[in-house]
């Protein structure tokens, strides 16, 4: 338990550092470049949100905000494939790679391998209370 309690904190540690800079790229883009990509901008805002809202989520104990986070953390999976098949599709729509874009890769794929660690972790949390 001890160190699965270690894990969680790490993971939400690590969504709360997407968390903060996402929004602050997001930030900065939505108000200083969006003419020029203006859906991959969009995008990014998007993904702030997810990783906010995710991170609080997570950092909560109660059943209800576990569903939330589990909810939260599939729609970032499904946004992470969608997006970066999107943008291998579409580069001329991503002039600058949101976090999401290329399935992660200009972040080491974290945004591709954090919602799995996410989701297995929520299981392995909910499996523990039963």
């Amino acid at each position: 338990m001890k160190s699965e309690l270690g894990v969680g904190r790490l993971l939400i540690a690590i969504y709360a550092i997407f968390a903060i800079s996402a929004t602050a790229r997001a930030t900065y883009q939505l108000i200083r470049e969006f003419d020029q990509a203006p859906l991959a901008y969009s995008l990014s805002a998007i993904s702030a949100v997810v990783y906010l809202l995710a991170t609080y989520s997570l950092s909560k104990s109660e059943t209800r905000w576990q569903r939330i986070a589990l909810y939260t953390i599939w729609f970032e999976l499904v946004g992470v494939i969608a997006v970066g098949s999107l943008s291998l599709a579409l580069p001329q729509y991503f002039a600058h790679p949101s976090v999401w874009s290329s399935f992660g890769a200009g972040y080491a794929f974290i945004p591709l391998l954090l919602p799995i660690l996410g989701l297995i972790w929520l299981r392995k949390r909910h499996a523990g209370n039963n």
